[in-house]
């Protein structure tokens, strides 16, 4: 409340700098928000020289002091305070009023020093050509302002470094990130550049300096788990599924153990470049898994490189996890590697079906089915187009919300349906073809429900790969509820089934390939023949072309995909060149 004076006025302003700087170490958290302590301060300065500065904003209270005050004494702690306000704005992410202080700061002299040449960064340029003022011996700082200096150089060659990487202009990112490492900061938070030095090159295409970043951030900082989850996605990209593997493995093991304390920030500062740097692309590039999504991660990859055992133990691990509350642990914000749960008990029955274990595959989809069952409505229209109402017009969000919710309709169509697919196929392999057609048939009554409406089937493009999930769906349970027709002996419902299938997805391999078995044992052979003429003379690329169409399968689809295909393609073959053989020969005699 004392009037300012110049003479206490440079002491006054060092006391403010420590207190500051003591406020920020002691709360240890990102820095937020503005610093009204630097504003009074600053009004202080302007109250000693007889001016007014009450009405101005900050950057340009900051401009009328530096150009208006011309007392020698005031100009270091003055300095000083402008290195904290940077430190404020860098933690902002005003960049540009950073650089507009530093122009402030510089004389001439160092202005002219500072001018960067091409390829330089001009913030950079401009933090480093600021001469830090000398230490008065009066009172002692808590941290000096020439390491405050290499802190803003280290933070902001980050945060510029972070930035362009998110606009994908990854060369010069990888420029401000290679500064940033060189910089002045903690274990940890080296770890961390090195780590999105690894991202952005590999999203630069190159995978092996990705991993060197990468292991280096892990020699520096291995409680940096982030890295490691990268490294395991650089393999995967390379197709190293057993290395993937491993750092699968070592990532869940160091998840479950009791974190040791953090990594030094050894020699400690009340100013550290971690509370200046709290980007959301940082957060989303550093993000920890939960343990369970690890191990889900470890289950999917096993399944979809056919390490069915491996694939079976994860997923019965995982699905253990379900019972600890996992819903409670792992984020619901859409960052999480974990699909809808009824889709992961589908994929754990597809890998016990691979491993043999078909009476636990029927009991896992049995919980998929009793779970939907009342999610369902008994009729699903889906037309061919849904007629969109503009973003702002007050229909939109209610249009909004009825299309979510058709399409989780569909997706538990979907599960439901795709659960008494597998049981089909279990049941099927077990040899009770009776009880598989009951599955497979409760498959098809259940797709009923979809209706298709619209001069074609097409549905509007929101609900798209649901329904050609559906349809796939209904093009499997036809082909193995015609299967199993066949192992029954009854060949004209058989048929009728594959008839169907071909509705469906016209020239699908298998569908056809059992349709010319069902005709063959129908003893309707010239039939027989010549659809398999026709089918022979469809190329392989086309055969594949119909198998691989459209999006891509979900999982837990794939192992019905290759069950469905025709097993007896060759036998089939020798017996149509056999009757086409001697009815050549009947024919020419």
């Amino acid at each position: 409340g004392l009037p300012a004076a110049l003479p206490a006025l440079p002491l006054e302003l060092t006391v403010l700098y420590n207190f500051l700087l003591f406020t920020v170490g002691a709360s240890d958290s990102a820095i937020r928000g503005e610093a009204e302590g630097i504003r009074q301060g600053l009004l202080r300065v302007l109250e000693v020289c007889g001016a007014c500065g009450q009405d101005l904003g900050t950057e340009e209270l900051w401009q009328k002091v530096l150009q208006e005050v011309t007392e020698e004494e005031l100009q270091a702690p003055l300095h000083r305070l402008g290195a904290l306000q940077a430190a404020w704005w860098l933690a902002a992410g005003c960049l540009g009023s950073v650089a507009g202080l530093f122009q402030l700061l510089n004389t001439a002299e160092e202005l002219g020093r500072s001018h960067c040449s091409e390829g330089q960064n001009e913030l950079l340029s401009l933090i480093k050509a600021w001469r830090v003022p000398p230490e008065g011996t009066s009172l002692p700082l808590v941290q000096s302002a020439k390491e405050l200096k290499e802190i803003l150089c280290t933070a902001a060659a980050f945060l510029q470094g972070l930035q362009e990487l998110e606009a994908g202009n990854f060369p010069t990112a990888l420029s401000l990130l290679q500064e940033a490492a060189g910089g002045f900061c903690s274990k940890k938070i080296l770890a961390q550049i090195y780590t999105c030095l690894g991202c952005c090159a590999q999203r630069m295409g190159k995978p092996q300096t990705a991993l060197q970043h990468l292991k280096r951030a892990l020699q520096v900082d291995f409680q940096c788990l982030p890295a490691l989850s990268h490294v395991a996605a650089v393999y995967h990209e390379l197709g190293e599924t057993d290395v993937e593997l491993q750092a699968l493995t070592l990532l869940y093991e160091a998840l479950g153990k009791n974190p040791p304390a953090a990594a030094s920030s050894s020699p400690c500062f009340l100013m550290r470049t971690e509370l200046l740097v709290h980007t959301p692309v940082l957060t989303s590039l550093l993000r920890h898994h939960h343990p369970s999504e690890v191990k889900y991660l470890l289950a999917r990859r096993c399944l979809q490189d056919g390490r069915v055992a491996d694939a079976v133990e994860h997923y019965l691990d995982f699905l253990s996890l379900l019972q600890e509350g996992l819903k409670q642990q792992v984020p619901l914000d859409g960052s999480s590697a974990l699909p809808r749960i009824p889709e992961v008990f589908l994929e754990a029955a597809s890998a016990l079906e691979q491993a043999g274990r078909h009476q636990d595959a029927i009991t896992v989809c049995e919980e998929v089915i009793s779970r939907t069952a009342d999610l369902i409505p008994r009729v699903l229209r889906v037309e061919e187009r849904l007629e969109q109402p503009e973003c702002s017009s007050p229909g939109a969000e209610l249009a909004s919300g009825l299309l979510s919710q058709k399409k989780e309709s569909l997706c538990c169509l979907a599960w439901r349906a795709a659960g008494y697919l597998h049981q089909g196929w279990a049941w099927a392999k077990l040899g009770e073809s009776k009880e598989a057609v009951t599955q497979f048939s409760r498959c098809l009554s259940d797709l009923l429900r979809l209706q298709l409406h619209g001069s074609g089937i097409k549905p509007t493009e929101n609900l798209q790969a649901e329904v050609e999930v559906l349809q796939k769906i209904r093009l499997l349970s036809l082909i193995g509820r015609g299967s199993q027709f066949l192992e029954l002996g009854r060949h004209k419902e058989a048929l009728l089934d594959f008839q169907y299938s071909l509705q469906i997805s016209p020239g699908d391999p298998a569908a056809a390939s059992y349709l010319v078995q069902a005709l063959w044992k129908l003893n309707r052979k010239q039939e027989a023949a010549a659809q398999w003429q026709k089918l022979s003379q469809s190329s392989p690329g086309e055969d594949g072309q119909q198998r691989g169409q459209g999006r891509p399968l979900p999982l837990y689809l794939v192992s019905c995909l290759e069950q469905a295909m025709f097993p007896h393609r060759e036998p089939l073959a020798r017996s149509i060149q056999d009757y086409l053989r001697t009815a050549a020969q009947d024919t020419s005699s």
